[in-house]
């Protein structure tokens, strides 16, 4: 299971890339020298940066508030899919005992 941070790290990691970002000249070597410091993971700390630059809208993308909308909608979804599949079977169901030619 991945280990979760918490926001206010997240942030504070994604701004002291972007802070020590010109001393480097890219986001992954940046992430390689902060993240050690951090705890964090090299490319824990790029997908960081790269979602917070979608987010601000810097770079395109699926924006973090999107992306929870999609998961909320999939897991709704097919919990209705499940119902309706339930519903079907206890049609199928009722309707063949109340066939008056099956007794």
């Amino acid at each position: 299971m991945p280990k979760q941070f918490d926001p206010e790290i997240k942030a504070r990691a994604v701004r002291m890339v972007r802070d020590h970002l010109p001393e480097y000249g890219s986001v992954t070597a940046t992430a390689e020298a902060v993240g050690p410091q951090l705890g964090i993971s090299r490319e824990t700390l790029r997908r960081w940066v790269a979602q917070a630059d979608i987010d601000d809208g810097r770079r395109a993308g699926v924006t973090s508030a999107e992306l929870e909308e999609i998961r909320r909608l999939k897991a709704e979804n097919k919990r209705l899919r499940d119902t309706n599949e339930v519903l079907r079977r206890a049609a199928v169901f009722f309707a063949g005992e109340l066939d008056p030619q099956r007794r």
